[in-house]
């Protein structure tokens, strides 16, 4: 079957499997919770512009992650409305797995290259008339909550992506784990060649997260009964996964022993993971390839024409319209109105604890007086997704909600997918980012923030280090000691954040427009040299791909 519509470059002409549990390609297909799904649609997106070899292999999730909606008193909820995707094309074949020791069907759909400007992307489902309900709901929900369904998952992506593939006769040389969900493709893939070396061969792996809950875990015996090693007996899956005695299944230690080379998402993240996993007898290297954006997708064109034209006004102009579509959008969630003369700082992103989404409000009286401030002002709009399960997250964003009625320039917003974080990211001057120190692997809001003009104010972690000049096209919140107590932590980053913001921001840009221009201009222009997915698909090649 001819899955793509394009004539494949010859620099690029060895075939991959790119998995992956989500892919952000457009607002118009759901199926993505975060930063990994906005990566991997960047990259498909990449894919389809350099013209590779490269198919995604995802899950089409019935319901999605989750639609962000209101209680009564503006609190979040949770909401999950079944979507229905018209643009799709079935694919007519007929694919089984076994999921603890039941047959489960598999239909599978294609997302045309066409239709997005993306790779050829094939969405699996299990929620289809020929499973009972339990196999239907497997494909439900994104990160399901329970441990059968996610394992469940795992081992529809990776087992059931490869039949797939082998069903529709696509040859693949390749094979792309995008984080250790479709570990289970390790497992088909032994049942074909007998030889772990191999299958090595043919496995590499990109690792996202130093965080725990990114890093997977569960007994072996619990998941060789769910069908993960694919009927291997226990003496085969011991031996080939290097797992002889320990219960413990990491399923991150299971593909960096099963791959031929993995990468960290930054320089700084590779480091963390060649300390986290020295441990790991067996293990492949891991190189690193920082995360980038597709600049085409997510930048404001019109904003990229004036600095290519040297037109300053025109860019102020452009920036303060851009403004106004995003105020647009604030006045009809919250009635507030924004002015967009006055500096508008946004944190937008998944909400998880090691993030601080309230790190701006650890000193109370300190943030009282920022809102409050009369000659220079703020603004501030918070967005983001907590997971449903995460509690303290959701408390976290409630609080927000609660605080925000106080001040008419403050505004939290629901709906955080890939058309408000677009709006977010072209209306706003600064782009706050304030994870605790280490934990960011990389993180790429502030990438495409910086492509439109939005100025990234960032504790330096991450891809940050890798970009940032400090006062030339970026703000950096200092190092400190990430052995101190949270608590201190917490206490001088927020006090070193509110120093920079009222002594250096705040400053620049009520009295110093040309500086602050020229902030903007650079963040622009020197964003696209290295964080451009163009850059990031081209090195997936040749760094892992062909090595």
């Amino acid at each position: 079957m001819e899955l793509f519509s394009y004539d494949i470059n010859k620099k690029y002409k060895k075939s991959v499997a790119y998995f992956s549990m989500e892919f952000a390609i457009d607002q118009a297909l759901k199926i993505y919770s975060g930063g990994l799904g906005f990566l991997a649609g960047s990259h498909m997106r990449s894919v389809y512009d350099l013209k590779q070899n490269v198919v995604g292999i995802g899950l089409l999730w019935s319901f999605g992650y989750y639609d962000q909606i209101r209680n009564e008193d503006r609190t979040l909820r949770p909401a999950f409305t079944r979507k229905f995707y018209y643009f799709l094309q079935e694919l007519d074949i007929d694919v089984k797995v076994k999921i603890h020791g039941e047959d489960v069907k598999i239909k599978a759909f294609l997302v045309k290259p066409e239709i997005f400007g993306s790779a050829p992307i094939i969405l699996l489902s299990t929620d289809i008339d020929e499973n009972d309900y339990l196999a239907r709901t497997i494909t439900h929900k994104l990160y399901d909550g329970n441990e059968r369904t996610r394992v469940a998952q795992e081992i529809v992506l990776g087992i059931g992506g490869t039949k797939v593939l082998e069903a529709i006769n696509h040859h693949v040389d390749i094979y792309h784990m995008n984080e250790g969900h479709a570990l289970p493709l390790v497992y088909q893939l032994y049942v074909k060649y007998k030889d772990m070396s191999e299958i090595k061969n043919r496995v590499v792996f990109t690792t996202h997260t130093p965080e725990k809950a990114g890093n997977e875990e569960h007994d072996i015996n619990f998941l060789h009964d769910m069908g993960f090693f694919n009927g291997l007996n226990m003496d085969t899956i011991r031996k080939i996964s290097g797992y002889q005695n320990e219960d413990n299944f990491s399923l991150t230690v299971g593909a960096l022993r099963s791959a031929k080379i993995a990468n960290a998402v930054s320089k700084i993240h590779a480091k963390v993971s060649n300390e986290m996993w020295s441990h790991v007898e067996d293990r492949c290297k891991i190189i690193s390839i920082t995360n980038a954006q597709n600049k085409k997708y997510w930048s404001d064109k019109n904003l990229t024409r004036n600095l290519d034209e040297h037109e300053d006004y025109e860019l102020v102009a452009r920036k303060k319209h851009l403004k106004k579509i995003l105020f647009d959008e604030v006045a009809d969630q919250t009635g507030k109105m924004f002015d967009p003369e006055v500096l508008t700082i946004v944190w937008a992103r998944r909400f998880a604890e090691y993030k601080r989404a309230d790190l701006l409000k650890y000193d109370l009286e300190r943030f009282e007086k920022l809102m409050k401030r009369v000659d220079m002002p703020v603004q501030i709009i918070w967005a983001g997704k907590p997971y449903p399960g995460d509690f303290g997250a959701i408390d976290t964003f409630n609080d927000l909600i609660h605080t925000s009625h106080h001040y008419k320039n403050m505004a939290v917003l629901i709906g955080y997918e890939l058309s408000l974080s677009k709006l977010l990211k072209q209306g706003s001057d600064i782009w706050l980012n304030t994870p605790r120190i280490t934990r960011e692997a990389s993180g790429t809001s502030g990438m495409t923030a910086s492509m439109n003009g939005s100025i990234h104010f960032s504790v330096d972690d991450g891809w940050h280090p890798e970009f940032a000049r400090d006062g030339r096209n970026a703000f950096t919140i200092p190092q400190i000691d990430y052995k101190l107590s949270t608590e201190e932590q917490d206490r001088l980053d927020n006090k070193n954040m509110m120093d920079i913001l009222e002594d250096k921001i705040i400053p620049t840009y009520y009295n110093d427009r040309k500086q602050w221009v020229e902030i903007m201009k650079n963040a622009m222009t020197e964003i696209e040299i290295d964080f451009d997915s163009g850059r990031l698909a081209d090195e997936y090649y040749k760094k892992m791909f062909n090595h």
